[in-house]
């Protein structure tokens, strides 16, 4: 008997367990994101088609959903930690003091340029400049050559600087104020 075309597999596949993949994801991730975790679940399926248990491949789904669950509470506690720590260099103290108002406005655009830009860019950025690493040092906790990390850091640094234009641009962040025409003098 020939085996089934990879498409037809996967079709097979797809319909029959289809709705168990969704009911497992709606009972670790509820049902506002059951779909985007099927559909995650399913993209990984057909790129490892010929990887996939034939016998039974629901277990090996039911994994693959678990693990698009947890890679997505991950990738939220990490923006949420990001937004926290950028919250925290900006503090009520530094807001009120009038000396420091023009430091304080400069760090919030550096920061908010920073919260723009990808995940990538901003760990590319901060493994130099908070966390005191060498180029070298960097590249390697990114598991790439340092030849590598300048052209994705010289990148990285184009991106900041194209979110601080438009972090620091008053015609972006605030409306145009038109004068009012001088008022005539009643007689």
């Amino acid at each position: 008997m020939p085996e089934p075309e990879p498409n037809d597999h996967f079709t097979a596949l797809y319909q029959a367990h289809h709705r168990q993949v969704y009911a497992y994801a709606v009972t670790r991730a509820g049902r506002q994101l059951a779909e985007e975790i099927v559909a995650e679940t399913f993209l990984v399926a057909w790129r490892r088609l010929p990887a996939l248990p034939r016998a039974t491949p629901l277990p090996w789904l039911l994994a693959v959903a678990r693990n698009v669950v947890s890679e997505r509470y991950r990738a939220e506690e990490r923006q949420l930690a990001v937004v926290a720590e950028m919250r925290a260099w900006i503090t009520d103290e530094e807001l009120s003091v009038a000396d420091v108002a023009d430091g304080v406005a400069e760090r919030a655009a550096v920061l908010t340029a920073l919260a723009q830009l990808s995940e990538g860019d901003r760990e590319l950025l901060t493994l130099i400049a908070w966390h005191g690493l060498t180029p070298r040092h960097a590249a390697r906790v990114l598991g790439c050559s340092t030849a590598s990390y300048y052209v994705r850091l010289h990148r990285a640094r184009r991106h900041l600087s194209n979110a601080m234009a438009k972090a620091t641009d008053p015609s972006t962040s605030l409306p145009a104020i038109t004068p009012l025409a001088p008022k005539e003098s009643i007689r």
